[in-house]
């Protein structure tokens, strides 16, 4: 798995009525909850995301239907399928993500640490590149 990224397994609480996922900040997440926003209807063959954060944690989970996350960092890169409610993907700092192959009906949740905020973003993938390699090779120095 890509540096600063996990699978995080959610409990399912199943019965004859359905199904129940149950998300606590902190207890579930390596996070406490700051901001939720979902992805729904996107157009066929559009790839989102184009971007990374300095600070900001995430966790994403598709709820309904799939998506594909491709996550990187200037020395790594992998595509991990999400299709199931019960799995999220953590993204931590400093990763590049993209989001794209959404079935139709697909609801991207994503679960953040923060509050918006825009000086948060890089979205020149060459500043990503600059700012990330020194990052992660600050990382491995100590």
């Amino acid at each position: 798995m890509v540096t600063n990224c996990k699978m995080v397994s959610f409990k399912t609480h199943g019965g004859e009525w359905g199904n129940l996922n149950a998300i606590e900040g902190s207890n579930d997440l390596p996070f406490d909850i700051r901001r939720v926003y979902y992805i729904t209807q996107v157009p066929e063959k559009t790839t989102r995301g184009f971007h990374s954060h300095r600070a900001l944690e995430q966790v994403l989970l598709c709820v309904n239907g799939s998506v594909s996350i491709r996550v990187k960092t200037p020395f790594e890169e992998e595509v991990i399928p999400l299709n199931d409610p019960a799995q999220g993907l953590y993204i931590g700092h400093m990763v590049w993500r993209e989001m794209f192959d959404f079935s139709p009906g697909a609801v991207l949740l994503v679960l953040a640490s923060e509050r918006y905020t825009e000086k948060d973003y890089i979205r020149d993938y060459s500043q990503y590149i600059e700012e990330a390699t020194f990052y992660f090779e600050g990382r491995q120095m100590q």
